[in-house]
């Protein structure tokens, strides 16, 4: 059985002009390596009662290329997961994962312990952990009521 490449606009050739246009660039997109498409990690952020906590997924991308800097309010994660060309004759069918250099910015607010900030990868994951100032930390006031 032969593979043949999907084309989705193959039984709309007539298209006008300017559909041409989104039809070509489509294509070109769908057909680049993703080598050369850009690649941002996912990223949860949660809050609890003492923290907030950040979990980038980074799989593939050594300790080395990850940087984090916390100034003027704002959290900056950046980093690269490089691309191992072939190797030993080796040669991919498909590349599905992107490559490159990430950036990812957060708003960090005033209510954060800055020089407190804690980072931890394990298993391709990056976890920051940005504890609360005591200040913003909830606290439970006993009310009496005099009659």
């Amino acid at each position: 059985m032969a593979i043949t490449k999907y084309d989705p606009f193959r039984d709309y050739e007539d298209f006008p002009a300017g559909l041409r246009l989104f039809q070509d660039t489509l294509n070109r997109f769908l057909s680049e390596p993703a080598t050369q498409r850009p690649w941002t990690p996912s990223v949860d952020v949660l809050e609890t009662e003492n923290e907030l906590v950040l979990k980038a997924d980074l799989p593939d991308v050594s300790l080395k290329e990850i940087e984090i800097q916390i100034e003027n309010g704002t959290l900056s994660l950046k980093g690269e997961r490089k691309f191992e060309r072939e190797q030993n004759g080796v040669g991919y069918h498909r590349i599905e994962r992107s490559y490159g250099t990430f950036a990812r910015y957060f708003s960090v607010p005033d209510t954060v312990d800055t020089d407190k900030v804690k980072a931890d990868y394990k298993n391709g994951v990056l976890t920051v952990t940005l504890p609360k100032k005591e200040v913003a930390k909830p606290k439970s006031i006993k009310v009496e009521v005099h009659q």
